[in-house]
């Protein structure tokens, strides 16, 4: 596999994978609980490729954080206080002030790369019936579609994955690589489907690059959960294709697959 890699710069076969939203459905005892607070309408996988040098972006993203951390602004706020005392500071839109939104969202628009992200509406009787009710098997659903149209590549694949505990363990992945194959067969079925796969699951805290893709999800996500345009559209030219996976209504003609030149609008609120 080595091979495949020697002859190319690390970024054009490196992928950063992070998710928005959770992939529950259920409570203790098998409770229904979508509608309650705290659990989201939709999970949203994305997946960022960036077109430049990878440690130089690297450096700046930290670069950010130190900037953020050390700011004076911001002495006081718990949220980057408890990051700074265990793990280190590191950006989460979740998590983010407003004001270290907009200095993340303007520094993203500097650099030179593309996101892609599948949306899953959790639809309890597709979950059901396609993923025997199983959060892992949801995810791999999701991943497989991320998937389907990279196995053509010449070259090898690394996709860096954030950690998830019920979804990425290694099993897992590897199911969502198999029905990406089988997608990607039925697809083309001349190709070779040839390109081989690494799973890196990472965490956040150690690969910095995973947080722009955090943001990119959360910005997807807002979309979907509260109607609310303004972050992703501050960011949309760098998205390639959203594709709400499970919208059946609008799937005749890839009315469900969003681009750069057919943008999400406050109409995909999920109601």
């Amino acid at each position: 596999m080595q091979e495949n890699y020697t002859k190319q710069p690390p970024y054009s076969y490196h992928y950063f994978l992070d998710e928005a939203g959770d992939t529950t459905f259920y409570g203790n005892g098998k409770i229904p609980l979508l509608g309650c607070a705290g659990v989201s309408k939709c999970f949203i996988l994305g997946m960022l490729r960036i077109n430049e040098p990878l440690n130089e972006v690297r450096r700046k993203v930290i670069a950010l954080q130190h900037k953020i951390a050390d700011d004076p602004y911001y002495n006081g706020v718990l949220s980057i206080i408890k990051k700074k005392n265990t793990t280190g500071y590191f950006a989460h839109a979740k998590d983010d002030l407003p004001e270290v939104r907009k200095m993340v969202f303007e520094f993203i628009n500097t650099i030179d790369f593309c996101f892609e992200a599948i949306v899953g509406r959790k639809i309890y009787s597709l979950y059901e019936k396609k993923h025997n009710g199983k959060e892992a098997e949801f995810y791999a659903d999701l991943l497989s579609h991320l998937l389907k149209n990279k196995l053509n590549n010449d070259s090898d694949l690394v996709l860096n994955i954030s950690h998830r505990s019920k979804c990425t363990t290694h099993h897992n992945l590897e199911k969502g690589l198999s029905k990406a194959i089988e997608i990607s067969a039925a697809q083309n079925p001349d190709k070779s489907n040839c390109c081989k796969i690494v799973f890196n699951v990472q965490y956040p805290t150690t690969e910095p690059l995973l947080n722009i893709s955090d943001y990119f999800c959360w910005a997807i996500q807002r979309v979907f959960e509260r109607g609310e345009t303004r972050y992703y559209d501050f960011i949309s030219d760098k998205v390639a294709f959203i594709l709400d996976l499970y919208d059946i209504e609008n799937s005749q003609g890839n009315s469900n697959l969003y681009t750069k030149e057919k943008k999400l609008t406050k109409e995909n609120f999920l109601k």
